[in-house]
This record gives C-alpha cells, sequence and structure tokens, in this order.
C-alpha cells in the first residue's frame, strides 16, 4: 500500500498529482530548484526538498537528486509527471534499486518507446537516412524529446545542415539527449491520440480518442475528446493501433499513442510512455481519475475487463503567458490573478501573487469545459476564457477565445496547419474602445478621493495615455461639479474598482484591477504611458532588443563587430522558457555593437546588436 509519493517534476502537474494523493490519503513529497523555491507546488505538499539550482539539468533533470530526496523524505513511491525525467529508463530503474514503488511503465517498456526512431521501428516503420528534394518537407525530431523542442519543418534542402544542428543543440538542452532523427512531414494532418491504460494482469483500456491538432511551435494548445469526425473504422483501427503498440512492450500504467491522420489514413508517430498534459479531457469523457488509477495500478490493483463508458465532450485550452503576436515571446513577470469561472476545471501550478521565471515551460494554467455535446463544450469553454481574470504578463488567453469560436474550428475542420494560416487574423489588435477611458477614469476617481473631490470651475479636458496591444491610445475626460464627463459617452458611474460608461444607449460596467503602470480594464490589459517620454529609452536605428528575458547559448560563427550581415541571417540564439528563439538581422548592413555575448543573461528590451544598413 502506497503512503508517501514524491513527484519528480513541478508546477502544474504536480499540483495535479498531490490533489489525487490527498484525496487518497496519500502523504506528498515535492522537489524543487531554487527558482521555484516559492513555487506552489513546493507550497502545497506536505514535505519538500531542495535541488540546488536553477537549470533543469542541475535540478529536475538530475535522477540521483531526486532518488536521494525521495529516500530522505521517507517516500515509498515516485510519480514522474510528465517530461523531464517521466520517460527515462534509467531513472525508473534507479527508483526500483532503491527500494521505492515506481508509478509508471516498466523500465524495459519505457526504453523500447523512449525513442522515437526505435518506436518506429518496432511498428515497422523506418525513418528517413537520405534526403533528397523528393522527400521534401520533412520534418527534424528529436529522438528522446517531446513538447515541440528539438523540432524543425525544413522545407529546402539547403537549410537540413543548419536545422539538424540547431535540432541537436535544443534536444541536448531540453532532454539531456542529442540524438534526431528525420521523417517525411505530413502536411495540414490531424494530431490524434489515443490514451492507453494497462494492468499488470494483462488487461489493456483504450480510452477513445483525443484531437490535438491546434498546434504552435509543434507544441498543443487545444485538445479535445473524442476527436471529430473520425469513422467508427478509422476510430477501431487507432485503437486497435494503440493496443497493439502497449502489448509489444508489455506495457503497464498510463501512456498515449499518437498518430497523425490525414486522408482518413492513420499514420503513426510515437509512444509516449506517461501521463500527457492534455489527459483532463479523457477524465471528464470518461468520468475517471487517471493519476487515481496509475497508483491502484502501481500497488497491483487490476483493472475492470471493459473501460467505463464515455459520455459527452470536453475540450482543454492551455494558457501560456506568451505574446503569439510577436512570435510566441514568452513573458515573465508577476501573476497578480488568476481565476475562471465556476464549472471550469482549472489545473494549474501558480495562484496570484506568484512570479513567472524564465527556466521554464510557460504555460500558466489548464482550462477544461465538458458538456453533453461538442459545441456546448466549445462554447462553455470560450466563454469562460473570455470572462477568466487574468491579470498579469501578456497571456495567449485572447487567442484562445478567437481560436474557439472559428468557424474551421467549430465545423471540426482543423488541422495541424491551423495557425499557420489564421494567426494573423486571430493577433489583429482588437481592444475594447472604452477600456481606456474606463482606466482613465478609476484612476482620477481614485486621485480625487485622495486630494479631496472635484473642481467647482469648469476645467480643460484632462489627457491620459495607455497601451494597449501594441498600440498607443489617448483619452479626454473633464471635471464638472456633477462628475466626470467624456465626449459621446455618459459616465454612470466611476470609482477606483469599477466605471460603468453609457454609449447608445447601452451601458457597460468594467471591473477595474491596477499594479503600477498596469491596469486591467474587465479583459483589456492596459499599460499607462508618461505624459513625455523618456529620452534615455531611445535606441539607435538597427538596434536588436530582447523579445523576451533569457540567455544567450549561441552566437553565429565568427561574428564580431565590423562584420557585414545580410538580412535574415541569424545572430545569436536567445533561449527562455525551454526554447530557443533565433535573433535574426533586420537589415543588410554592418554589425556596429554585440553588447550580447555568450552566456549572458538579458533582461526583456535589453540591447542584444545593432546592425547599421548599408
Amino acid at each position: 500500500m502506497i503512503t508517501s509519493v514524491l513527484v519528480a517534476n513541478r508546477g502544474e502537474i504536480a499540483c495535479r498529482v498531490f490533489s489525487t494523493c490527498r484525496e487518497s490519503g496519500i502523504r506528498t513529497v515535492a522537489v524543487h530548484s531554487d527558482a521555484d523555491a516559492n513555487a506552489l507546488h513546493a507550497r502545497v505538499a506536505d514535505a519538500a526538498v531542495r535541488l540546488p539550482g536553477a537549470a533543469p539539468a542541475d535540478t529536475y533533470l538530475r535522477g540521483d537528486l531526486i532518488v536521494k530526496a525521495a529516500v530522505a523524505a521517507g517516500a515509498d513511491a515516485v510519480h514522474p509527471g510528465y517530461g523531464f525525467l517521466s520517460e527515462n529508463a534509467d531513472f525508473a530503474r534507479a527508483v526500483r534499486d532503491a527500494g521505492l514503488v515506481w508509478i509508471g511503465p516498466p523500465p524495459e517498456a519505457i526504453e523500447a518507446m523512449a525513442s522515437k526512431t526505435r518506436a518506429k521501428e518496432l511498428m515497422g516503420i523506418a525513418p528517413l537516412t537520405e534526403v533528397t528534394e523528393a522527400d521534401l518537407p520533412v520534418l527534424v525530431k528529436a529522438a528522446a524529446g517531446g513538447g515541440g523542442r528539438g523540432m524543425r519543418v525544413v522545407r529546402r534542402l539547403a537549410d537540413l545542415d543548419a536545422e539538424l544542428t540547431a535540432a541537436r543543440a535544443e534536444a541536448a538542452s531540453a532532454f539531456g539527449d542529442g540524438e534526431v532523427f528525420v521523417e517525411p512531414y505530413v502536411v495540414d494532418g490531424r494530431h490524434v491520440e489515443v490514451q492507453i491504460l494497462a494492468d499488470t494482469h494483462g488487461t489493456v483500456w483504450a480510452l477513445g480518442t483525443r484531437d490535438c491538432s491546434l498546434q504552435r511551435r509543434h507544441q498543443k494548445v487545444i485538445e479535445e475528446a473524442p476527436a471529430p469526425g473520425l469513422t467508427p473504422g478509422l476510430t477501431a483501427e487507432l485503437h486497435d493501433l494503440a493496443v497493439r503498440a502497449a502489448r509489444a512492450v508489455d506495457y503497464v500504467g498510463a501512456g498515449t499513442v499518437e498518430f497523425l491522420v490525414a486522408d482518413g489514413t492513420a499514420h503513426f508517430l510515437e509512444m509516449n510512455t506517461r501521463l500527457q498534459v492534455e489527459h483532463p479531457v479523457t477524465e471528464a469523457v470518461f468520468g475517471i481519475d487517471l493519476v487515481a488509477l496509475q497508483l491502484r495500478i502501481a500497488e497491483g490493483h487490476a483493472l475492470d475487463d471493459d473501460p467505463p463508458r464515455a459520455r459527452g465532450h470536453a475540450v482543454e485550452a492551455r494558457l501560456y503567458a506568451e505574446d503569439p503576436a510577436n512570435g510566441w515571446a514568452p513573458q515573465t513577470g508577476r501573476l497578480h490573478r488568476l481565476a475562471v469561472p465556476d464549472g471550469i476545471r482549472l489545473d494549474t501550478g501558480y495562484t496570484g501573487g506568484d512570479d513567472i521565471g524564465v527556466h521554464y515551460d510557460p504555460m500558466l494554467a489548464k482550462a477544461v469545459a465538458h458538456a453533453p455535446t461538442r459545441a456546448e463544450a466549445v462554447r462553455r469553454l470560450a466563454g469562460a476564457l473570455e470572462r477568466a481574470a487574468i491579470h498579469g504578463p501578456v497571456t495567449n488567453r485572447d487567442l484562445l477565445v478567437r481560436s474557439l469560436r472559428h468557424e474551421e474550428f467549430t465545423s471540426g475542420r482543423m488541422d495541424t496547419g491551423f495557425y499557420d494560416r489564421h494567426l494573423a487574423a486571430l493577433t489583429e489588435p482588437a481592444p475594447d474602445p472604452l477600456a481606456p477611458l474606463a482606466a482613465a477614469l478609476a484612476d482620477v476617481s481614485t486621485r480625487a478621493g485622495r486630494f479631496g473631490g472635484w473642481r467647482n470651475l469648469p476645467s480643460q479636458p484632462q489627457v491620459k495615455r495607455y497601451a494597449v496591444a501594441g498600440e498607443e491610445h489617448e483619452v479626454r475626460y473633464g471635471h464638472t461639479r456633477t462628475g466626470l464627463t467624456a465626449e459621446g459617452v455618459r459616465v454612470v458611474h466611476a470609482g477606483p474598482d469599477r466605471v460603468v460608461l453609457e454609449a447608445d444607449g447601452v451601458q457597460r460596467p468594467f471591473d477595474i484591477a491596477r499594479y503600477g503602470d498596469h491596469v486591467h480594464a474587465n479583459t483589456t490589459r492596459l499599460t499607462a504611458l508618461p505624459r513625455f517620454p523618456d529620452p534615455t529609452t531611445q535606441h539607435a536605428p538597427g538596434s536588436l532588443l530582447a523579445p523576451m528575458p533569457g540567455t544567450v547559448v549561441r552566437v553565429a560563427e565568427g561574428l564580431t563587430e565590423g562584420t557585414t550581415v545580410q538580412a535574415g541571417q541569424p545572430l545569436l540564439w536567445l533561449e527562455a522558457m525551454k526554447m530557443e528563439h533565433r535573433i535574426t538581422a533586420p537589415v543588410t548592413g554592418r554589425l556596429t555593437a554585440l553588447p550580447a555575448g555568450l552566456g549572458r543573461q538579458v533582461e526583456m528590451g535589453a540591447l542584444l546588436a545593432v546592425v547599421e544598413s548599408d
């Protein structure tokens, strides 16, 4: 009987596993890096053990330290979560060798499926060894990875060597294994997967299908169960292939078999020998707790002969601290508030007041809606996200809402090329036109209460400027003996925390929250701008500024001040939140400054380089 579980992971998945453990009466143990010393998963656990350092390679990828932590804390079992060491056979063996229960598949099964190249061989599929023009486009993938890291689409043969080098470097950084391989790239296919669950008594469940086609940088954004629009025959084929993969390696526990579906044909991608981020949609549809079942299987219990019956439809959206309109740049800073309406499941590793750092994935939370039909579930999730209070750095919330309401998604006709086709339209700024005025009136009402009321005499209109979604907005308002006024709008109420405006006979309430220069008016995020720009913040033409905080992990070979560069030429690579971001020359010209050297940590907006145009 398991009495104490250490989760060898961080953030949302650690909190998720702890929740089930608490309900089961099981004591919980967290591990945390120095960067995560005050993280939610470390705070909610019954005990926590420090892993000195911040980088994953020094902390969460150190299986030896995690096993020692489990023994020191008195845990009798280890749950790997997902990511980091969850698909590391040597770690699974080390856990068992320490006399601990491993809540996962046998190390031999992990080993057989951990390398995507070996998994394909097991399923009778050979990777590309010699790439020709006729094979293009192709996909470079990390053999030991996931989550889109170490993955590159190559459309020109001349780019292959550079992309192989970049993928190897990213894979080695993320997974400690730089092996990559090449396979055909299925253009605009659907990403469909099957959840499996197997016990030690020979029973294997295929728990329906999931569609994960909406992806950015090959990382999933919106997932749902069941996958819409599949024929009964194709669904049965996917289930059979998934069970076949599980039985081929004597699988035990929870796992996922992934496919690309195109023209009614299923193409095997890989088997993930762990719980997936998107597992909540399967839980919602089947009415089960996969973590609880993992625990029971690890204790030797048998599954029922047949899985439970599926009911309804579930949709999950991943909320990221990132700017989709700016190359998906990850964002950092204080998360002041995170709340969704009742009836929506929110799995998160953050709460109000937590800081979002640069060291790990930028996912803040997963929001899940379940309903009798797909249309109802999609509508429920879109409405909840639209109303959610998300106060802090820029997020992908607006993108999620627009994606869920896009006709291609609502009709179930999406594929993995969705964001390639629609990103520009989905990220077009569309701020609430009344939000800047509401923010300004809330601010002046705060100051008026502090300094003693309105002026008795008419005054010149007051002006306030805000930045909203990268655009500047100027608002004008005035004071009268009866209160605040604004042209074309009736001010029904103006208080520090709530403003009600009436335009064209319709009243609009705004809930206001202020955090320094940042203001949230309902779901609109605004930044108050100074009346006069600070001249010291101006940069020379051709300046390249860091789009996010991070570390310079590579500099182009031979690049020094005075070097001539071509427009679009990669100059350096910035790593932030487990992703590499390429910084390229904006114009053809001469590199006149390169203050960001290899290994330097930079803040958002820091000067990286200056290219003087020819």
